[in-house]
């Protein structure tokens, strides 16, 4: 079995912890030696796992470990890994059992999390630290950017582009052939019926730019 820590403790770091549990039932592939978090105490347990050191301490790791992020927010996934330089780190992607993924050119970089009973149709690029929560779905020929975040149950039609840090809050729905540029948040609920440009807040239906940042 290889190794495997998750930065993150919170919410979404215990629900990766329950995704690679569901991996092991089908393969023992990974043991988790536990989390590394920044804002929760050495040595906390955290469903049965022990918060074992902060972000830094993993620039200490002096064996191989994979490494999975626990966290949604696309720029705090791009900040630790900038601050990762230890080549004994290796970022695989976790893909659920019980995702649906094309066979047909369907390219899936590092360090992604894809959750359970998301969909993944044909002819789709999916860059490095994507995250697609539960039951999510992603139409044909659409590329996400790295470090984009994606929360339960968001639909993405075919022949979108999803750029750089990208946030889509639950439910929310985009149309297809529209562009979402980067750093932008779409709000839960939205429908995303036309493309929005960069550095957004849009929520609504359909929805529309409320702030820039």
């Amino acid at each position: 079995m290889e190794k495997i820590a998750i930065i993150g403790a919170g919410g979404f770091g215990r629900e990766v912890k329950c995704l690679i549990d569901d991996l092991n039932k089908a393969d023992n592939t990974y043991e988790i030696i536990g989390f590394f978090d920044d804002n929760i105490e050495k040595g906390k347990l955290i469903n049965d796992y022990k918060v074992v050191g902060n972000i830094e301490d993993l620039n200490k790791i002096d064996y191989k470990l994979n490494v999975v992020f626990g966290l949604g927010e696309p720029n705090l996934k791009k900040k630790i890994y900038n601050k990762l330089g230890n080549n004994n780190l290796k970022f695989p992607s976790l893909i659920h059992p019980s995702v649906i993924k094309s066979d047909d050119s369907v390219e899936v970089g590092n360090g992604c999390v894809i959750c359970a009973n998301v969909i993944i149709t044909c002819n789709i690029k999916i860059k490095d630290f994507v995250t697609l929560n539960l039951c999510c779905t992603v139409g044909h020929d659409t590329i996400v950017e790295s470090y984009s975040s994606f929360m339960p149950s968001v639909n993405i039609s075919g022949e979108v582009v999803i750029e750089e840090s990208v946030y889509v809050g639950t439910g929310a729905k985009i149309i297809n052939q529209l562009t979402i540029g980067n750093n932008t948040i779409v709000g839960a609920g939205a429908v995303v019926s036309k493309s929005l440009p960069e550095k957004c807040t849009a929520v609504g239906i359909p929805a529309k730019p409320i702030k820039f940042h």
